[in-house]
């Protein structure tokens, strides 16, 4: 099918996916542009302040009563030393390495440790319809934006005989994730278009859902459950401020969709806009980078969070966010959890860097060690099952692991992370360290 090609669209609200598969995409993805110029920046990861290593041994998070038995340390991090400061005071001298790419992961099933913890926190549910079954489309068309780009996503055609089926039962899916199952309030929705996308590694189905009453769209994915996605989502869900939304049924994951600027169309578009204060993204772009680190979430590259702007009675308020999660705990090389390494940023971080001192972006790594302290007292009993789920699984390659506990070892000056067996214990050890300097 030709991409400008137009039929006639169904009587059926729910058979619309047929009649402009080159309708316009919910966002303007962009391909990076490989001749950006790249910066070196002075800028130094920012751990917490070394505290004394004890002996580790697998995920021991059991809770006492209150408060959690972390025993309290009142280490902090120390603003004058280099090794604590997201800034520097002179740009153009840093010697850490900056990533240009990321190699392609493979996808790791869930574990029964794994699975039992989904169910056991209703992640798992049988759902409808799932991903092997969106698999058998009979084609696809190129899916362009407003501006004639290829948006790198297909929209895909079913035959008359799954449409109706596959249709419902997308319908039921959205009904569970945002309404508990409640069919009533989707009798006025219908499925507007199915895309397709191969180039990530989860290939992903983005559903689109129209209400017929106003034509207001949502979206939705359904994607390849991979175990290192699906401890990325709930780690997220746990320690950041954002609550995330997903399900799973066997081999198939389903994700709501974050609503945000992609990180790349913000830095080119957004950034310098006057009613945007620099210092607000500057302060997120530090938590950010810090909340990433602690949890080891990698390849936070610009197409892979986006940037949540909210007006306020004072100005507006900025997030970023992570939209992706698929190399989590996976790579063995500590700057590429580091947001701030990697060229693609480099215009935020300078941007970040021009506004602000490093003692006050101290102040905010501090506060947001604080914010994953408090969360993870609030949580331990569900904290410890997935920690315990991740400590026993196979995340990574070994030599991933035995390169990660190296460069955290020397870069937290601890050698209780040489302990560590698996991506897993790493989290675990990162995290404890942060329970153990900033609970109170």
């Amino acid at each position: 099918m030709a991409p400008d090609s137009q039929t006639e669209p169904s009587q059926n609200p729910d058979l619309r996916i047929y009649a402009n598969p080159v309708a316009r995409c919910h966002h303007k993805f962009r391909k990076t542009n490989p001749a950006q110029k790249s910066h070196q920046l002075s800028i130094t990861p920012s751990p917490p302040h070394p505290i004394s290593p004890s002996p580790h041994s697998p995920i021991t998070l059991s809770p006492p009563p209150s408060p959690l038995a972390w025993p309290h340390n009142n280490t902090n991090l120390n603003p004058n030393d280099p090794s604590d400061n997201f800034l520097v005071q002179e740009l153009g001298n840093s010697t850490q390495k900056q990533h240009t790419g990321t190699p392609r992961k493979p996808a790791y099933p869930i574990s029964e440790d794994l699975r039992g913890y989904l169910k056991n926190f209703s992640r798992e549910q049988h759902l409808p319809v799932t991903y092997q079954q969106l698999e058998q489309f009979q084609a696809a068309a190129p899916l362009y934006d407003e501006d004639g780009e290829d948006t790198l996503w297909e929209t895909v055609i079913y035959d008359h005989v799954m449409i109706s089926k596959i249709s419902e039962g997308l319908k039921n899916i959205y009904a569970i994730i945002k309404a508990g199952g409640d069919q009533s309030v989707i009798r006025h929705l219908y499925v507007d278009r199915i895309d397709y996308c191969v180039f990530g590694n989860s290939k992903p189905f983005r559903i689109r859902i129209v209400n017929s009453r106003n034509d207001n769209q949502d979206y939705f994915y359904v994607k390849k459950a991979d175990a290192s996605r699906v401890y990325g989502l709930e780690l997220e869900h746990l320690l950041s401020p954002n609550r995330m939304h997903f399900l799973t049924d066997g081999d198939s994951l389903i994700e709501e969709h974050i609503v945000g600027l992609p990180g790349d169309m913000f830095i080119e578009e957004w950034m310098d806009e006057k009613h945007l204060k620099a210092i607000r993204i500057a302060k997120e772009l530090i938590k950010f980078n810090e909340r990433c680190f602690v949890r080891l979430l990698g390849d936070m590259r610009p197409y892979n969070f986006i940037v949540d702007i909210t007006p306020d009675f004072e100005g507006t308020q900025i997030r970023i966010r992570a939209m992706d999660f698929d190399q989590q705990s996976y790579d063995g090389r500590k700057n590429f959890y580091l947001p701030q390494f990697f060229k693609e940023n480099n215009p935020l971080v300078e941007f970040c860097v021009s506004h602000i001192d490093a003692n006050t972006a101290f102040q905010y790594q501090s506060e947001e060690h604080h914010s994953i302290a408090r969360r993870m007292k609030s949580g331990v009993l569900r904290i410890k099952a997935l920690l315990d789920a991740m400590a026993n699984d196979s995340l990574a390659p070994e030599e991933n692991v035995a390169l990660l506990k190296q460069e955290l070892s020397v870069h937290y000056k601890d050698d209780a992370f040489l302990n560590c067996d698996s991506m897993g214990s790493l989290v675990y050890h990162s995290l404890k360290r942060i329970y153990e300097a900033k609970n109170t």
